[in-house]
């Protein structure tokens, strides 16, 4: 499509011009992981660089060579299938007949810097949000259920500034002690929001030393009594993850 080609012509641009001296400010990106995914996305459609096939019209003789893709997800132009692909993948393995719900848990701005400058704090961020909706679900049910969730991490937000959040399919319910699954139907937005704001700050609280995060976990007790954001998708939702 036309806009899409523009904005890919603009975002290789963008590496082209300025990925040695980002790199040049920013060190910690200067790895081969980084490098080859941005050398991907740079050559993808080059038939010089990334090879070619091509085809003889046997009707009229005329030639036409298609050059390779990079098939990567940092490429705007290959990003799609990527997504498609994961999308099929992760709807082969959800439980039929069991209802999803889409929950995403967010981070307050003045947080973000300790994510950024360890991005091993994002793992640690993962198995926190993991215990977090277990303790919701008991919470709000009484009762210690084994949920099921699918957890994608973003690092960046809509206008692509540095926001590390997450997006989650979980299980409308989950297995009892005695291994009989039971539905939750309701959750309560207060319980949501107080519980993600426990459990992050504690996650840091454990993870980062220094005055600093003392009391910026001050701060975001005192600044947000209701709890940080976290978001639970109203109303019925289809059983498949539909």
């Amino acid at each position: 499509m036309a806009r899409d080609g523009i904005d890919n012509s603009a975002f290789k641009q963008i590496f082209q011009d300025h990925w040695n001296e980002f790199k040049d400010v920013y060190p910690r990106f200067d790895t081969p992981q980084y490098n080859e995914a941005v050398r991907k996305m740079l050559d993808c459609g080059d038939p010089e660089r990334r090879g070619f096939v091509q085809y003889r019209y046997r009707h009229c003789g005329q030639i036409r060579r298609i050059a390779f893709t990079c098939k990567s997800c940092f490429c705007l132009s290959c990003a799609r299938v990527y997504t498609e692909q994961w999308s099929d993948f992760i709807a082969r393995r959800l439980f039929p007949g069991v209802t999803y719900r889409d929950v995403v848990l967010d981070v307050p701005d003045f947080l973000h810097p300790y994510f950024y400058r360890d991005p091993t704090l994002l793992g640690t961020f993962r198995q926190a949000e993991n215990a977090c909706l277990k303790d919701i679900v008991h919470t709000s049910t009484g009762i210690l259920l084994d949920i099921g969730t699918i957890i994608v991490l973003q690092t960046a937000g809509r206008s692509g500034h540095y926001n590390p959040h997450l997006h989650i399919l979980l299980t409308a319910g989950g297995l009892d002690p005695k291994g009989q699954y039971k539905s939750v139907g309701f959750i309560p937005y207060e319980i949501m929001h107080k519980k993600w704001q426990y459990h992050l700050l504690t996650m840091l609280k454990q993870n980062v030393s220094g005055p600093a995060v003392r009391k910026h976990i001050d701060r975001a007790w005192k600044n947000y009594p209701k709890g940080f954001v976290a978001y639970l998708q109203p109303g019925d939702v289809p059983p498949g993850g539909k």
